[in-house]
C-alpha cells in the first residue's frame, strides 16, 4: 500500500520545504482575499483598523507556526524515516492547528459575533483545507516532476551521429548526470566511473578522465536518484555515502567489522559495505567467487 512506503527524501529537503512554506503562505493569501467578501465568518481587514492589526497577527503566528513545524519536520528525518501517512497527517495538523488558532482568535480576540465556536472551526477547518491542503498537494507534485526530470540517465548513444570512432557495445552508452535545475553537466563512459559519493546535497562523481587520472565532479544531486536509476546494474549502493561500480571492484574483502572493496585504482582507499547493504553486494559476486578473500584468523 502506497501509504505505508516511504516518503521521498526530496520531499523533505530544505529547499524544498522552504518553497512549500512560501508556495502555501502566498496561495493562502490570495484564496483569502477571495474568499473575505463570500465569508459570514471573516474578520480579516485592510487599512488603519484595529482588523488590519489583528490579520497582521494570524498570518505571522500562521506562518510561525508552519516554519517551525517543517522545521522540526527537516529535523526529524534523521531520526526516522517518513511514510507518505505520517507526512499527511502531519499537513492534517498543521491544518487543524492554525484552524484552531483562527477559532480562538475569532471568538476570544476580535469583537464580532460570528456564532459557536465548533461552527466557526468547521468552517475554518474547511476553508483551510483549501488554502493550505490544495498548495501541499501542489507542491508535493511540483517536486516530484522536478525530481523525476533531474534523475541520472544512462543514455544509449548506439544510434547518434558522432564524430568518435566506433567503440565496443559495452561503450556504447553514456552515464549522463543532470543536476537539479535539469542542465546536462557530465557524461561518462560507464567504465571510467568508479564510485559516487554522497555529500548532504551534493553527489561526488569519481572517474578517470581521458589520461586515465582520477577526477571528482560534483554536483547536486541525491544518492538516492542514482541508486533508483540504476536498479540491475553494476551501479550498486554499499553504503549510506556510496554507491560503486562492481564492474571497477578487484577485491571483495571479509574483516572482522564486515566487507570492504578494493577497487581497481590505487588511488582510491577502500570502501567499506555496511550491514544493510551486504546481501545486494555478495549477490553480485556469488558466481565471482575468486574476487572474495576470505578474513585471516
Amino acid at each position: 500500500m502506497i501509504l505505508d512506503k516511504k516518503l521521498p527524501k526530496y520531499l523533505l529537503g530544505k529547499y524544498q520545504l522552504i518553497g512549500t512554506v512560501t508556495f502555501s503562505v502566498l496561495f493562502a493569501v490570495v484564496f483569502l482575499n477571495i474568499y473575505i467578501p463570500f465569508s459570514d465568518t471573516a474578520w480579516f481587514g485592510l487599512g488603519d483598523s484595529i482588523m488590519f492589526i489583528y490579520t497582521l497577527v494570524f498570518i505571522a503566528v500562521s506562518i510561525l507556526i508552519l516554519i517551525c513545524s517543517r522545521l522540526l519536520m527537516y529535523k526529524s528525518k534523521g531520526f526516522h524515516e517518513m511514510t507518505y501517512l505520517a507526512y499527511i497527517i502531519w499537513c492534517l495538523i498543521e491544518i487543524v492547528t492554525i484552524c484552531g488558532f483562527y477559532t480562538w482568535f475569532t471568538t476570544d480576540i476580535t469583537t464580532a459575533d460570528h456564532g459557536k465556536d465548533w461552527e466557526v472551526f468547521l468552517k475554518a477547518l474547511r476553508n483551510g483545507s483549501i488554502a493550505l491542503g490544495l498548495p501541499y498537494l501542489i507542491s508535493g507534485m511540483y517536486f516530484a516532476i522536478i525530481d523525476k526530470n533531474n534523475t541520472i540517465r544512462l543514455m544509449n548513444y548506439e544510434n547518434v551521429v558522432t564524430d568518435e570512432p566506433v567503440r565496443p557495445d559495452s561503450q556504447k552508452q553514456k552515464i549522463t548526470l543532470f543536476d537539479n535545475s535539469g542542465t546536462l553537466k557530465l557524461s561518462l563512459n560507464p567504465e571510467n566511473l568508479y564510485y559516487i559519493e554522497s555529500d548532504d546535497n551534493y553527489i561526488k562523481v569519481w572517474y578517470t578522465d581521458s589520461k586515465g587520472d582520477l577526477k571528482q565532479y560534483m554536483l547536486r544531486c541525491r544518492l538516492k536518484t542514482v541508486e533508483e536509476s540504476f536498479k540491475g546494474s553494476s551501479l550498486v549502493r554499499c553504503h549510506r555515502k556510496y554507491i560503486v561500480n562492481l564492474n571497477k571492484v578487484s577485491m571483495l574483502r571479509k574483516e572482522s567489522d564486515g566487507y570492504v572493496l578494493d577497487l581497481a585504482n590505487e588511488d582510491i582507499p577502500p570502501i567499506s559495505v555496511t550491514k544493510t547493504y551486504t546481501d545486494a553486494i555478495l549477490s553480485h559476486f556469488t558466481e565471482q567467487s575468486p574476487l572474495l578473500e576470505p578474513m585471516e584468523d
